[in-house]
């Protein structure tokens, strides 16, 4: 293990050695990063607002690069912008990112710049006589973001497959509805619509646990342990063309994270202007930045339990050794897994 830490260190020295102006010259003038909506992406947000990686790309010599911030819907679409160089860095949900992993190979190849968060991701219910997932039945509709490939939707398999076996990992697909976060919150929480159950991410879970009727079935921490709920990607190709940028980046993610975890509230403050909240989502977003199980780090967790689960199923042709190999060495020098 002390080997192979020790060459990594070596691979990431040299990849951050630029021997001549001319190599500067020749990196992207533009940098463009997608993100998602939600205050899982608060590291990103405070990059954005203190132009962080403006600051360290002009200290590594780079001058007027230009920083694009891309919202985009899901992690789908985030793929096909990086595959057709419409995107430098995206970030989404491990099995997002283990898909497109599964299929890239060379210089596209595709690995993890660093973790974005930890942060387990709820089941709840509305329906009262549902206490544990024994207790679905097909008159039940889970909603979540994307059906069998969403991140919810791989936890709630290897929840399936902890309780009734492997062989039983789909049980419960059958009642699982596609829905976006907002809209599967408003249909649990009508108690009009067919949807009994969300399995969603913060601020949703949190804000649907303050209605006295919902209750929560299943904590992804609970099945797989800490995990990120988001990592950060590129190609092998943009990383070896764009050494300063790429340092650059990593270098701006590190020191938001430092000033999140410093003053979590002040942080807490820049996603809930940025999101124009008031009364009483501010007092929520408040609680959930401060709350122990969420935790902002740019170290890779879960990546492995992931990997296996879904090479297990089929969901991806090949599984990796080790964690690290999933992973850029500038990442797998960290105590991830």
């Amino acid at each position: 293990m002390k080997l192979t830490k020790i060459l990594l260190l070596i691979s990431v020295s040299a990849s951050f050695f630029i021997p001549s102006h001319q190599s500067i010259a020749a990196e992207a003038t533009e940098l463009r990063l997608a993100q998602q909506f939600g205050i899982a992406y608060l590291p990103f947000l405070v990059m954005q607002k203190q132009s962080l990686i403006e600051k360290y790309a002009q200290k590594n010599g780079l001058e007027n690069v230009k920083i694009s911030w891309i919202q985009l819907g899901g992690g789908a679409s985030m793929n096909d912008a990086l595959l057709s160089n419409n995107l430098d860095f995206a970030a989404a949900g491990i099995p997002v990112f283990l898909s497109l992993w599964s299929k890239t190979k060379g210089e596209s190849k595709v690995r993890v710049a660093a973790g974005l968060n930890n942060i387990p991701v709820f089941l709840n219910t509305s329906n009262p006589n549902i206490r544990s997932l024994k207790d679905f039945t097909n008159k039940d509709k889970i909603a979540l973001p994307a059906v069998k490939v969403s991140l919810q939707a791989i936890v709630l398999q290897m929840a399936a497959a902890k309780e009734w076996g492997n062989e039983n990992y789909s049980k419960l697909d059958n009642i699982t509805v596609s829905m976006k976060h907002p809209d599967g919150m408003i249909a649990m929480l009508s108690g009009n619509s067919e949807i009994t159950a969300h399995f969603t991410a913060p601020p949703y879970m949190f804000q649907e646990l303050e209605n006295p009727k919902i209750r929560l079935v299943v904590n992804s921490a609970d099945v797989l342990g800490q995990h990120n709920f988001n990592v950060v990607y590129t190609t092998n190709k943009f990383r070896e063309a764009n050494p300063r940028l790429y340092k650059s980046f990593l270098e701006a993610l590190d020191e938001s994270m430092k000033i999140i975890n410093s003053d979590k509230k002040a942080a807490g403050r820049i996603y809930i202007d940025s999101a124009s909240l008031k009364g009483d989502q501010v007092d929520l977003i408040e609680k959930i930045v401060i709350d122990p199980r969420i935790e902002f780090t740019s170290t890779p967790n879960g990546l492995m339990k992931f990997a296996n689960f879904m090479n297990q199923i089929g969901r991806i042709d090949s599984k990796p050794a080790t964690w690290q190999e999933l992973c850029f060495p500038e990442a797998a020098l960290k105590t991830g897994s």
